[in-house]
């Protein structure tokens, strides 16, 4: 009924991940690029290039001005440049976006400033509901025969 495991050596597998977020704190400037796997938060302003495989916060004092590329962003703070994203990109009553997005998910509250050119990519699913249209027939216009 009870079996001993303890005769296998057990292995463990530690996968290095940074979890922890990284924060840009209201009054710091950066100029330069940043590049990360974990989360960020910036409260302060950043002048180069972000990237990232994890969530972006801007907040309220945040500012980018550049290049950001990640999978979702939280924008409360203000932005400039070229946003790519591959998730959702949520826009705050307070965020201010001018530029350039591509993202494939789009939230915006209401107040909040979004001046640039958009695109949006992703899956593009079927209604189920939606009925097919059915295909019209040509209509064909017979001239009556003459009858001599």
């Amino acid at each position: 009924m009870f079996s001993s495991d303890n005769k296998k050596p057990k292995t463990v597998t530690h996968m290095e991940t940074t979890t922890q977020q990284n924060i840009i704190a209201q009054g710091t400037k950066i100029v330069g690029d940043i590049a990360s796997e974990g989360p960020f938060r910036i409260d302060g302003t950043v002048e180069g290039n972000v990237k990232t495989s994890g969530k972006v916060v801007i907040g309220k004092s945040g500012f980018i001005k550049g290049t950001l590329q990640g999978e979702n962003a939280d924008f409360e703070g203000k932005f400039s440049g070229k946003l790519i994203l591959s998730g959702t990109l949520s826009l705050k009553s307070t965020a201010h976006i001018e530029g350039e997005v591509h993202t494939s998910k789009l939230a915006v509250e209401p107040g909040a400033t979004f001046n640039a050119t958009c695109s949006m990519k992703g899956t593009v699913k079927a209604l189920p509901n939606e009925p097919a249209k059915p295909k019209q027939p040509e209509q064909i216009t017979q001239r009556p025969e003459r009858q001599a």
